[in-house]
C-alpha cells in the first residue's frame, strides 16, 4: 500500500505548499517522501513490435525535450513559501531515479485520425524504494506481456508510464516535468518532494484548443510554434489556425501565387508551404493538431486583392459598418462560377498538404452580411428569402470540394442556426454565440465545438480598436469593445461548454477552444494575453469542470496551482501573466474573500 497520501487540501496545505500539476489529473494520489532525479536518468520505451519507427522517434525526442526541461528551466519554488522557510530538502538522501520505464500498450492509429480514434490517457506511478504502488503493476523483469527490454521491474529508482498511445506517452511526460523542483542548495540537483506517487489520468473533452488568428495581425513562424509549445504543456491538442481574413492573406497558395504575394500587408508577411509543413510537423511531434480555416464567403476581402472580380461590395466607405462586422467590407459572390474555379484551384492545392496532419478543415461561414448583397450581380438583393438559397449552393460546392479530399469541414453556428443551410452529417460546427447556440447545434444532430464569448474570448476588454469621429463621440464613450469587460482567468475557469445539458447531449460536445481574434495583439504582448488564461480554459477541459465527487473545482485550490505552472511557462519562455501578487503566494489561503 501506498503511504503518507494527502487526502484533504488541508493536509496537502500542511506536507507541502506546492502540490504540482496543472491541468490536475483525474486520479492523483502523493506522497511527502523525496526523491532525486539522476542527470543521467535514462529512458527505457516498450511498445508492440509493429509500432513505426516514426512512433518511436516521436517519443524519444519528447522525452529528449521533457529531460531538458527539467534540468534547465530551473524552477526554485521560493515564491510559494513563507519568507524565511526551508523549502528545500536538508540534504540529498533518499532515492535516486536512473530509470523512467515507458510502456505503450497498442500501436498508434494510422496518422491524422479522427475524433474517437486516439487514447490520450496514460499512468505515471514514481514508488519509493521500488515498492509501494499500485495502479497498472505489471512490469516484470522479463518484460511486459512478452515484448519489450525492461530490465527490472520495481525497481528502486524508477519512474513507471503506461499508456495506449505516443498521444499519452507525451501527456505522461509533461506531468513528469512538473514533478520535480531544481535546488540551489544541493550542487544544483531535481528533486521532488511528492513521492512516492500515482496517477490515472485521461482528458475529458477529445479537443482542448485555441484558436489563433494570424490575419488581422501578422505572425512570425517563431511565435506559431512558440504557442504550440505553450499549447503541449497544458495538454491542449489544437490549435485553430484563423490564417485568412478581409484584413489580409498571408498564406502563399502556389496555385495562386498573387493571393499572398498581393494579399499580404508586405513582402515577406507570409508563410510558405515550407513554414506551413514546419507548424504542421511541429505540432505533430507535440501531439497538437494544426486545423486551418480560410474563412468564407465573408471575411475575405484580401482575396481582391489579387481577384477582385471575385469580391462584392468591397471597402465600401465610408459606411463600411453597413456591409461588414468590421473593415473592409467585402464578401465572395454567390452563384458565381468564377468563385466556384477559385474554389476548387485553392482547395486543390491546399488540402492534399494538409491531410496528411489533419482531417478537418474549416471553412468559416461567420458574420454574413445580408446587404453586401446589393452589389452582387448575381443576387442583387439583401432579402434572406433570396440569399438562404444562394448561400447553400455556395456552401454545398465548398463541402462537396472537402468531400471529394476526404476532409470533414468545421463551420461557424450561423450557418447551421441562421441560416438554417444543410451541412454534411459529420460537419463539426463551432459555437460562439451563446451555451443556447450549442444546445440548438446539438438538437440538429451536429458534433460542437463550444466557446462561448461571454468566457472564453481573450481579446475582450481591451477597448475598442476603432477610431470615432466627433459626432459619434459621445455615442461610443468610453469606447469599451463590444465584448469587455476583460475575461479573467476565474470567469473562463468557471466556464462549463456543458452546462445545461443532457448527458446524451453532452457526448455531442467534442470540447472547446478560447479565442485570441488579433486586432490588438500581436507577437509582442500573445503570450501576456493568452497565457496563462488559456490554462484555465485547458483544465476545465482535460479534468472537467467538477472533480470526481461531483463537487465544483475551487478557486483556493487551482489558483496555487495555476500560480506554480504559470511560473513554468515563464521559464520555458512564455511570458504569462502573474495570478496574485506575490505575498498571497507566500501565505496560502491569505487572499480569500
Amino acid at each position: 500500500m501506498i503511504s503518507k497520501f494527502s487526502i484533504t487540501t488541508a493536509l496537502l496545505a500542511l506536507t507541502t505548499s506546492v502540490n504540482a500539476l496543472w491541468p490536475i489529473p483525474q486520479s492523483y494520489k502523493h506522497g511527502d517522501t523525496v526523491v532525486w532525479l539522476s542527470p543521467d536518468v535514462k529512458l527505457v520505451f516498450d511498445s508492440p513490435p509493429a509500432t513505426q519507427i516514426t512512433t518511436k522517434n516521436k517519443v524519444q525526442e519528447a522525452w529528449s525535450r521533457t529531460r531538458g526541461i527539467i534540468f534547465q528551466e530551473r524552477f526554485v519554488p521560493w515564491k510559494f513559501y513563507p519568507r524565511g522557510v526551508k523549502y528545500e530538502p536538508e540534504n540529498r538522501l533518499g532515492t535516486v531515479i536512473k530509470k523512467v520505464f515507458v510502456r505503450q500498450t497498442s500501436v498508434d492509429t494510422p496518422e491524422p485520425a479522427r475524433y474517437g480514434e486516439f487514447d490520450e490517457s496514460y499512468t505515471l506511478t514514481i514508488p519509493v524504494n521500488g515498492g509501494n504502488f499500485t495502479s497498472q503493476g505489471n512490469y516484470t523483469s522479463q518484460g511486459i506481456n512478452g515484448y519489450g527490454t525492461f530490465d527490472g521491474g520495481r525497481e528502486p529508482g524508477a519512474v513507471y508510464i503506461t499508456a495506449g498511445s505516443s498521444l499519452g506517452v507525451l501527456h505522461a511526460f509533461t506531468t513528469l516535468s512538473q514533478l520535480f523542483y531544481y535546488s540551489n542548495n544541493h550542487r544544483g540537483g531535481v528533486y521532488s518532494k511528492l513521492a512516492p506517487v500515482e496517477i490515472n489520468d485521461k482528458p475529458k473533452f477529445q479537443h482542448r484548443g485555441l484558436n489563433m488568428d494570424v490575419a488581422r495581425q501578422w505572425y512570425p513562424k517563431e511565435e506559431i510554434l512558440k504557442t504550440i509549445d505553450a499549447l503541449s504543456w497544458n495538454k491542449m491538442n489544437r490549435l485553430h489556425l484563423h490564417v485568412t481574413d478581409s484584413q489580409s492573406w498571408p498564406l502563399e497558395i502556389p496555385a495562386m501565387p498573387d493571393l499572398a504575394a498581393k494579399g499580404s500587408y508586405a513582402d515577406g508577411l507570409t508563410y510558405s508551404p515550407q513554414d506551413l509543413e514546419d507548424i504542421l510537423n511541429w505540432g505533430w511531434s507535440r501531439g497538437v493538431e494544426v486545423i486551418v480555416e480560410i474563412d468564407t464567403p465573408g471575411h475575405t476581402t484580401s482575396i481582391a486583392e489579387a481577384y477582385p472580380d471575385l469580391i462584392t461590395g468591397r471597402n465600401k466607405q465610408p459606411n463600411w459598418d453597413t456591409y461588414a462586422a468590421q473593415p473592409p467590407s467585402g464578401s465572395l459572390k454567390l452563384r458565381n462560377p468564377a468563385v466556384k474555379k477559385f474554389l476548387t484551384t485553392l482547395f486543390d492545392d491546399l488540402l492534399p498538404r494538409l491531410k496528411s496532419h489533419s482531417q478537418y478543415f474549416h471553412t468559416g461561414g461567420d458574420e454574413v452580411n445580408k446587404n453586401v448583397y446589393l452589389f452582387d450581380e448575381n443576387i442583387m438583393s439583401n432579402d434572406s428569402a433570396v440569399l438562404q438559397p444562394a448561400l447553400q449552393d455556395f456552401l454545398s460546392y465548398s463541402h462537396g470540394e472537402l468531400s471529394r479530399h476526404g476532409v470533414t469541414p468545421f463551420v461557424w453556428e450561423e450557418m447551421l442556426l441562421d441560416w438554417n443551410l444543410t451541412l454534411p452529417k459529420d460537419a463539426i460546427v463551432q459555437t460562439w454565440l451563446s451555451d443556447e447556440s450549442t444546445k440548438n447545434v446539438i438538437q440538429k444532430g451536429h458534433r460542437v465545438v463550444a466557446g462561448n464569448y461571454n468566457f472564453w474570448y481573450l481579446d475582450c476588454g481591451r477597448g475598442q480598436w476603432l477610431d470615432f469621429v466627433p459626432a459619434s463621440y459621445k455615442t461610443f464613450y468610453p469606447f469599451n469593445d463590444y465584448c469587455s469587460p476583460t475575461k479573467s482567468w476565474r470567469l473562463i475557469y468557471s466556464y462549463n461548454p456543458i452546462a445545461g445539458l443532457t448527458q446524451d447531449e453532452a457526448k455531442l460536445v467534442l470540447g472547446g477552444e478560447v479565442h485570441a481574434w488579433s486586432e490588438q495583439i500581436d507577437s509582442v504582448n500573445i503570450d501576456s494575453v493568452v497565457w496563462p488564461r488559456a490554462s484555465a480554459a485547458a483544465e476545465v477541459l482535460w479534468s472537467g469542470r467538477t472533480d470526481a465527487a461531483g463537487n465544483n473545482r475551487t478557486f483556493p485550490d487551482a489558483s496555487p496551482r495555476l500560480a506554480e505552472f504559470r511560473e513554468r511557462l515563464v521559464l520555458r519562455g512564455v511570458g504569462a501573466s502573474p495570478i496574485q501578487q506575490l505575498w498571497c503566494h507566500q501565505h496560502t489561503g491569505g487572499c480569500q474573500l
